[in-house]
């Protein structure tokens, strides 16, 4: 394994990875009030770490030291508790109006303790119309003790309004290195070196993906699941059965994900609205049938936002495949890295058996279902659509 060629960080920065440029610009608005701003708009392709990066900003601001990360402000701002950072990351499908609503009466606020009012909105893409007005409002004319980090995957007008982005200071991230990913792997995770050089190279880029690798043998097995499913494809049958498979391992995974927290929070709710309770001086809360049916709702929300996630991954999978077999097919033996390097083998049969045209129309499908998704069709038939979009020829 190839050691990366930049120094690395200290305090809270060693948490962003492969990002040199990224943490210099952002201790350098840390060390000079001058070179401060306050708005900001991280973006990145998914796993680069733009949330990360924001949270370590985040921890920078309110150290006296500029994000040592032995603090008490350092340590409870990653943590999540610190008072004077607030964290938005949507639970499901859209952050709402009420949602904007909220944070900014939070942001209105004066610090309480720390050296700035901070609100992180992870996921800003998901922000819907409404909430992005309300914030833009805010981000306007910002209190001047307030910071906003909004984190989005691009600059494109359907991840961020342009009013939004306009007003906003931008920091890129990039897709950390192999390298990077596996070194860090090792050295925080205690991850064995071969097994963090697989991970890195099979996660796309993504660190988060990474460490799941890493550390969980059912992650390996669920991404092992769906790149077998190319050369499945033989019969409509095996579509079928394909796509019923993709179906049911992404529900497995959300019903894992919400099965314990659905229950823990309806109990909690009902307990606060003295549901159920009984003896003298005990009366339910006016309003619980409500609270509990805004609760339901929000659940319902959460779990299918796991659920396209999780076939959200696959999908991004199958693609990354279909690319390495494009590329097989145009370069040969002498082709670039791979996007799935331990399933070379898979991509070279693909390629000959469905040649560069074939290639990229699978991975057209592959696109169009994610689209599909992304407008509600039902994952049962979207992922049907697609498996028989990408049978093998006869």
């Amino acid at each position: 394994m190839t050691a990366s060629v930049a120094a690395p960080a200290e305090g809270v920065w060693a948490q962003v990875i492969g990002q040199p440029a990224v943490v210099a610009e952002l201790r350098a608005a840390v060390a000079d009030p001058a070179a401060m701003t306050h708005s900001w708009l991280f973006t990145g392709p998914p796993g680069s770490g733009r949330s990360v990066a924001a949270r370590a900003f985040a921890a920078a601001l309110q150290c006296p030291n500029g994000g040592d990360g032995t603090c008490h402000e350092c340590r409870t701002v990653l943590a999540g508790t610190h008072a004077d950072v607030h964290v938005i990351v949507p639970d499901g499908l859209s952050i709402g109006a009420a949602e904007a609503r909220g944070l900014i009466r939070v942001a209105g606020r004066a610090p309480s303790g720390g050296r700035w009012q901070v609100v992180l909105v992870e996921d800003a893409d998901r922000m819907t119309e409404s909430a992005s007005n309300a914030v833009l409002k805010m981000i306007e004319e910002p209190p001047p003790r307030t910071v906003f980090l909004l984190c989005a995957p691009s600059l494109h007008p359907d991840d961020v309004p342009v009013t939004i982005r306009s007003r906003c200071r931008v920091v890129a991230l990039r897709t950390p290195r192999v390298d990077d990913i596996a070194e860090v792997l090792v050295r925080r995770d205690g991850v064995d070196p071969a097994l963090a050089a697989w991970s890195a190279a099979a996660s796309g880029g993504h660190v988060g993906r990474a460490r799941r690798l890493a550390r969980d043998e059912d992650a390996r097995m669920a991404r092992k699941a769906v790149l077998d499913v190319p050369l499945r494809l033989v019969s409509l049958a095996a579509c079928l059965d394909a796509a019923d498979d993709l179906v049911g391992a992404a529900q497995e995974e959300t019903d894992a994900a919400t099965g314990a927290l659905d229950g823990a929070e309806t109990e909690a709710l009902k307990n606060s609205l003295g549901v159920g309770a009984r003896g003298p001086g005990v009366a339910a809360s006016r309003g619980g049938a409500g609270q509990l049916k805004d609760l339901e709702k929000r659940q319902k929300s959460r779990a299918t936002r796991i659920g396209r996630d999780s076939l959200d991954r696959a999908l991004v999978d199958l693609a990354g495949l279909y690319r390495d077999a494009l590329v097989l097919h145009a370069a040969g033996p002498e082709a670039p890295q791979l996007n799935h390097p331990d399933r070379r083998s898979d991509a070279e049969e693909l390629a000959r058996r469905i040649g560069a045209e074939g290639a990229l129309r699978r991975i057209d499908a592959i696109l169009a279902c994610r689209r599909a998704l992304e407008q509600n069709v039902k994952p049962q038939v979207a992922l049907e659509a697609l498996t028989v979009a990408l049978r093998l020829p006869v």
